[in-house]
């Protein structure tokens, strides 16, 4: 695996083969970023020009080739603009998005030796693909391999920018993909879903810009009622500074029925509610103040549409002195809420921390973030009720592994609850000038700490008292 590793490191020229495919779609133009896309463009600039990527890896089903994929990808610019687009950016700063109807694009083809492992290889393709410098004004949003072992088109490699694609739309192209015959090529039903430019002119009217300036009031509420900042310096910072850990439990995964049937909420207000707590703990603040990710898709023609229109609502959750189950209730309510009003103009929102900010002297910090990446799985049963001493069996199988770190500019937490079989799978980046590496760790543990204990008790408290705010 060695040599691959280096051979791809060094991107020898002409070593993967080069497949070119042509591809033509109905619509094209310029126009204003949807509000998803100002979410994305405003993550990038804001993060130092780094592009964020969906999708990953897979193995391919037996009797997949490499036409069948050349034309998978055909089909994919084809059918949806956000395939299709570039961005360019005005002189006062605008960008817009820029749409084409036709045009070409590159994947590559890779020939693993008998000897290698496929899947390895593409997991490095992947985080070339990851690394790899990205001109939103040239480059397509999209980048594929596949890897041959033996003649046989093995692992497949696709990334997606998040400035055109989020985790939903991601899923809503692997619905789509049904619609294709890989044989021959052909489209076996017509595109659904809303298409970006449409959307970009839906969002300009007058109807939605009143829709997003009611559920902009509702975040001015929570900003006006937050303090700006709630972690000083951690006493511990790092270089690099952005850690990452991911921890898998097998006991949260087997306590998290109790608490959901108990509370009557699904098992995503269970995590964001003990990862609220944790927070207080590690801020000495009782009142956490957590960026969740909606996915908006219950709006018409939002679930079959391949373009971002996730957008985050501000969870405001006091811990203090409260049992878990009060909390799990709270964070159940705000999740409600950013179904609800997570739909807006960003510029709107910017326009509103900016005035607050100028008001108090002060910028709010807002980059404490939660994502539940399990989806409609967060929603139903995660298991049959088990005992405590099974629970507690299964603390000794928890595992925690060091991820990459970072110099790149990040959020002080973000919190990824994963889909993964069998486990409850916690990924957290944090800003070790806030948060400590021992933080970091303590509070992936605290969490599997607290959910198994009020797994069987309902009177199990929280911990945190209330406190007064930093600054």
């Amino acid at each position: 695996m060695g040599r691959w590793v280096e051979r791809l490191k060094a991107e020898v020229a002409g070593m993967p083969e080069q497949i070119v495919v042509q591809f033509r779609g109905e619509g094209s133009g310029e126009a204003d970023l949807t509000w998803g896309q100002r979410g994305s463009w405003s993550s990038m600039i804001h993060g130092g020009g780094f592009t964020e990527w969906t999708g990953g890896t897979m193995q391919l089903e037996e009797g997949r080739t490499v036409e069948g994929i050349a034309h998978m990808l055909a089909f994919v610019m084809s059918r949806h603009q956000g395939m299709r687009t570039t961005f360019r950016v005005e002189t006062d700063g605008t960008p817009k998005q820029v749409v084409s109807d036709h045009g070409e694009i590159t994947f590559e083809v890779y020939d693993a030796a008998d000897d290698e492992d496929p899947a390895e290889i593409a997991r490095v393709v992947r985080e070339r693909y990851e690394a790899a410098p990205f001109d939103f004004t040239k480059d397509w949003p999209v980048r594929m391999a596949v890897i041959r072992h033996r003649g046989i088109a093995a692992h497949f490699v696709a990334l997606y920018t998040h400035l055109v694609m989020d985790g939903y739309g991601f899923d809503a192209l692997a619905l789509d993909l049904k619609k294709l015959d890989y044989a021959t090529g052909a489209h076996l039903a017509p595109p659904t879903g809303i298409q970006p430019l449409d959307l970009a002119r839906m969002q300009s009217e007058p109807a939605m810009l009143r829709t997003s300036e009611a559920n902009l009031r509702h975040w001015e509420q929570n900003l006006r009622a937050i303090t700006p900042r709630r972690f000083g310096e951690s006493g511990d910072p790092r270089d690099p500074r952005y850690w990452e850990a991911t921890y898998r439990s097998r006991a949260i995964q087997l306590a998290l029925p109790s608490i959901a049937e108990r509370t009557k909420v699904h098992s995503g207000a269970v995590m964001l509610a003990a990862y609220a707590v944790v927070l207080g703990r590690v801020s000495g603040i009782s009142t956490s103040v957590i960026r969740t990710l909606s996915s908006n898709r219950v709006r018409p023609g939002f679930a079959e549409a391949v373009t971002p229109v996730m957008q985050s609502f501000l969870c405001v959750i006091d811990v203090a002195d409260k049992s878990f189950d009060e909390v799990v209730a709270r964070a159940f309510k705000c999740q409600l809420a950013a179904g609800k009003y997570s739909y807006y103009n960003p510029l709107g929102l910017w326009d509103i921390q900016d005035a607050i900010d100028d008001e108090r002297g002060e910028k709010a910090d807002l980059s404490v973030y939660f994502n539940d990446r399990r989806r409609h799985a967060a929603r139903g049963p995660v298991g049959e009720p088990v005992t405590e001493a099974e629970v507690r069996a299964a603390l000794a199988d928890s595992t925690l592994v060091w991820g990459p770190r970072s110099n790149d500019p990040d959020a002080i937490c973000y919190l990824h609850v994963n889909p993964a079989d069998g486990v409850a799978e916690l990924n957290l980046r944090a800003d070790t000038h806030a948060v400590s590496p021992a933080d970091l760790e303590g509070s992936l543990r605290g969490m599997e700490e607290l959910i198994v204990a009020a797994a069987f008790d309902p009177t199990t408290m929280t911990g945190v008292r209330s406190q007064a705010p930093v600054g």
